[in-house]
């Protein structure tokens, strides 16, 4: 199988690498080369997605049985990438998001909710009024509809993922919590314990780009844990596990967290609580051959990483992001000793 993976280099793209080297492919990459060392054994293929010269020259190293785009996000960019490849790959696999869906995150979804309405050619600066989400979510749309009016639709296969975690993750979702957990004492949480939530292993979306990559299935597939597999208290109860610190959780009631002004989402990570986030019937992957791994490994297997050496992710623009995660130790403090006093 030859397989070109459009990154390559960081978390997903990686993944993917590492997943398809060790089943015997023929592996390429495209990137621009600075962000993280290529993987040993890929024809590694340097250039900048900003540049329709670059794809052209990329499409000479081909032909490909399928290629794998784990980094489009503008749509211009993302339909040179896939004119240029279209006549020398075959099946094309397009990594987009859950934020493509219109109704993310404030109601459940499945691969028939409406998505986002961009053109096919946008620019970056297309969507900025919807605010930072809604723009991503729209120009993820605009890739989508790059790639099905380039490639059409009987060779593209389209993958919405919500949270992906696991090793070499720089959103920094997983890493503060277990980060967080390691420093004992007590541990600001937001509540239920019961709330499922969906986070999905990085390994195992890579393992699933690739079964479509060699598959027959066509269309959009969102790629998330199922409805119920994890909880938020399984998943806190295991980063102190692993951690093996003196913490001790402290649950807090939400509306008490949203009324104090603490972020959703990033001061606390992966703490929303509006009723789609963790509604995303992933039903239809299941089916296609999606296998997700429970959330207990992907933290211990993370921690690892972590303590291992692994968990050098420094820098600016997407490998920064984990600066935006987390609450400070003085505010969690205030907090917690706010919720202590008699109500």
């Amino acid at each position: 199988m030859r397989l070109l993976i459009l990154g390559g280099t960081w978390f997903l793209g990686r993944a993917v690498g590492e997943l398809a080297l060790s089943s015997g492919w023929s592996v390429t990459t495209f990137n621009r080369g600075v962000s993280a060392p290529d993987l040993p054994g890929v024809r590694a293929v340097h250039g900048d997605r900003e540049r329709v010269e670059d794809w052209q020259s990329l499409a000479e190293h081909g032909p490909w049985d399928a290629v794998i785009d784990t980094i489009g996000y503008v749509p211009r960019q993302v339909l040179a990438a896939a004119t240029a490849l279209a006549p020398v790959v075959g099946r094309y696999v397009f990594v987009s998001s859950v934020n493509a869906y219109t109704g993310w995150p404030n109601e459940p979804l499945d691969e028939h909710s409406p998505v986002f309405d961009c053109p096919a050619d946008a620019d970056a600066t297309f969507g900025a009024e919807l605010g930072y989400a809604g723009q991503y979510g729209a120009l993820k749309a605009g890739c989508e509809n790059a790639v099905l009016h380039a490639v059409g639709s009987q060779r593209t296969i389209v993958l919405r993922p919500g949270v992906i975690l696991g090793p070499q993750e720089y959103v920094g979702r997983l890493i503060w919590w277990l980060t967080r957990a390691a420093r004992g004492g007590q541990l600001l949480v937001p509540g239920p314990a019961s709330r499922s939530i969906q986070p999905v292993d990085v390994r195992d979306v890579a393992a699933f780009a690739l079964t479509c990559a060699q598959g027959r299935a066509c269309g959009s597939f969102n790629v998330a844990a199922p409805i119920g597999h994890s909880s938020f208290g399984g998943f806190i109860d295991a980063c102190v596990a692993v951690t093996r610190a003196d913490t001790r959780p402290v649950w807090v009631d939400p509306d008490w967290l949203i009324a104090q002004g603490v972020r959703e989402w990033t001061e606390l990570p992966l703490w929303r609580t509006r009723q789609g986030v963790w509604a995303v019937d992933s039903s239809q992957a299941a089916a296609a051959g999606l296998s997700c791994r429970p959330l207990r490994n992907t933290v211990y297997e993370t921690w690892e990483w972590m303590t291992g050496g692994g968990n050098t992710i420094t820098g600016s623009g997407e490998a920064g992001r984990a600066a935006d995660h987390g609450i400070s130790a003085e505010r969690e403090h205030e907090l917690l000793t706010a919720w202590h006093q008699p109500q």
